[in-house]
């Protein structure tokens, strides 16, 4: 399979060379010794500044340098005390709240390594994680405690090593007592190698239970320094929205990203996609991760009227991306990055002539990118492969799955697991990922493709393609739709969806099951939960309509 690439821009050679200028530098930065020389850095040069402002808190969400570097030490002191050493593995299940990132520095400070756990987990999905990652420590929202007391005499973890914050004990310690009675830290605590562990970090899991990325002080210190230079000296973005939760990856990679700028992170409670841009005006945000259902929200006058200087998108509308950048007055860019190698491509700021091509860009710094056949061996320009990135500060494997690690590299290169091909001009472009093809008779077909001209129909928001078993041709497609508010079957029936297909994809990746949904399950970090959608119903066709039998099922 090949691809072609827009028309260049005449001056994309001079621009490139910047680019090629700007990684340069960024690689040629010295990395801290780990995470808290970092911090530690960052206090010493903003001190009195505002660090980190959680809005949605009635007291105490505010926070200096100074005060945070206190409030790190309290914490690390407390969990000292509560028997945290170096290598201690503690799970941290807490929401938006201030103590999470604390808790996160406090655990590097110490040398200890977190486990960040979804505050939505079941008790079944907490036991898999304490379990899989040897988590001998837990920290957890007193909101949360349901879930692990619903494990009685399953529970892993002595009573004494679970502390709980903003509650009631009950069978654990308390976190607020700890803070206040624990001594100071031991004067001669060892300090944690760059190369020695800080997290195990789940992936959201795609199928069965998720697998715990093991990563490094270097990988969160390479990340961070990446995020914060690559918009260039001229950028000077120093207000961050967070807007994910801080068990997923990004808030972490955000707060130091904004600890080297001497800048200062805004935290929201959870998500909101209607309140989003008044977060933006209000707190005069320079940088954040730009969700596309945000631009999905009606038009508003004062759309344009913000701080922007930049925005990551991921894996936007190619055909909207212009208009993004035109409706909110700033510069939208795509990027592709994983839990397992963080920043892999990067779309630079100056490529003004690749906006709308749907690219995902060039290597990061720091990362070296091949897409290579199922052996391994790289194929040529223009055809499709599977992208593979390897570099200092990527994961070092899957924790506790030797399975996993054997088949997910080729040598030293990680496999991704996405389908890419890239240009003469070295830019990337995703296809879809390798397991969420559709076999139709012999044929390959890609989700995402299917999924993109879906979106392209103007009444349809959100769709999902997966496949549905069929004797006869292996696999069939089927579309799960979300239509945009307003908008009914009546404005978007399923023969008008096939003939919008028929003039798009080639007939054998024109769905031929169709069902209209509210909305679609998302991961944490906001990606449809195809593996929701599938285990919903033993037939898949159920509930469906089938343009081959022209009727409902």
């Amino acid at each position: 399979m090949t691809a072609t690439a827009p028309a260049p821009a005449s001056d994309w050679a001079t621009l490139s060379g910047d680019v090629e200028r700007l990684v340069a530098e960024i690689e040629a930065t010295r990395l801290p010794p780990n995470i808290w020389s970092l911090v530690d850095g960052a206090v010493a040069a903003n001190g009195h500044k505002p660090m980190w402002t959680f809005f949605e808190e009635s007291e105490g969400g505010t926070a200096t340098y100074d005060e945070v570097r206190a409030r790190v030490e309290r914490t690390a002191a407390a969990l000292y005390e509560a028997g945290v050493r170096k290598g201690t593995h503690v799970a941290v299940m807490l929401p938006n709240i201030p103590q999470f990132p604390a808790t996160w520095l406090a655990i590097a400070r110490i040398g200890a390594v977190m486990v960040p756990v979804n505050i939505n987990y079941t008790g079944r999905e907490l036991h898999y994680v304490l379990t899989d990652s040897d988590a001998t420590f837990l920290v957890i929202h007193a909101d949360c405690l349901k879930a692990y007391e619903a494990l009685g005499s399953d529970a892993p973890l002595a009573p004494e090593n679970l502390l709980v914050v903003d509650g009631a004990a009950g069978s654990g310690r308390s976190m607020a007592s700890l803070l206040h009675e624990a001594p100071a830290l031991p004067a001669d605590l060892p300090q944690p190698a760059i190369d020695d562990l800080v997290n195990i970090q789940y992936t959201s899991g795609t199928t069965g239970f998720p697998k715990g990325c093991m990563l490094t002080h270097r990988y969160w210190l390479t990340l961070s320094l990446v995020a914060e230079m690559r918009g260039g000296a001229d950028e000077q973005a120093t207000n961050i929205l967070v807007a994910q939760p801080y068990f997923y990856m990004d808030p972490q990679w955000l707060t130091l990203m904004a600890m080297r700028a001497g800048g200062q992170i805004f935290v929201a409670r959870r998500a909101s996609s209607s309140r989003f841009m008044d977060w933006v005006r209000k707190y005069e945000i320079h940088y954040c991760l730009f969700p596309e259902i945000v631009y999905q929200q009606p038009p508003d006058p004062l759309d344009g009227q913000n701080s922007l200087k930049r925005v990551s998108i991921f894996g936007f509308d190619r055909e909207r991306h212009a208009d993004l950048e035109r409706r909110f007055n700033t510069i939208a860019r795509e990027s592709f990055g994983m839990t397992e190698v963080g920043s892999a491509l990067f779309l630079p700021r100056e490529a003004t002539h690749m906006v709308g091509s749907g690219s995902c860009g060039r290597p990061s710094p720091f990362r070296e990118a091949k897409i290579v056949d199922e052996h391994g061996e790289e194929v040529p320009t223009g055809t499709v492969g599977e992208l593979c990135i390897r570099g200092p500060g990527i994961m070092q494997g899957y924790y506790k799955k030797p399975e996993a690690n054997a088949s997910s590299y080729f040598g030293d290169w990680f496999r991704t697991g996405d389908l890419f091909w890239k240009d003469e001009q070295g830019f990337h472009y995703i296809v879809g990922r390798l397991k969420d093809m559709i076999r139709r008779s012999g044929e390959n077909i890609a989700a995402r493709e299917v999924e993109a001209v879906l979106r392209e129909h103007p009444a349809i928001l959100e769709a999902a393609a997966v496949g549905v078993k069929d004797s006869a041709r292996g696999e069939e497609v089927k579309a799960y739709i979300v239509l945009r508010p307003s908008k009914s079957p009546d404005d978007a029936p399923p023969a008008a969806i096939f003939e919008h297909c028929a003039t798009r994809l080639a007939a054998f990746k024109i769905p031929r099951f169709i069902e209209y949904r509210d909305a679609l399950p998302k991961t944490p970090s906001e990606k449809i939960a195809k593996q929701k959608l599938v285990a919903e119903k033993a037939d898949l066709r159920s509930g469906s309509f089938d343009r081959v039998a022209g009727a409902w099922l």
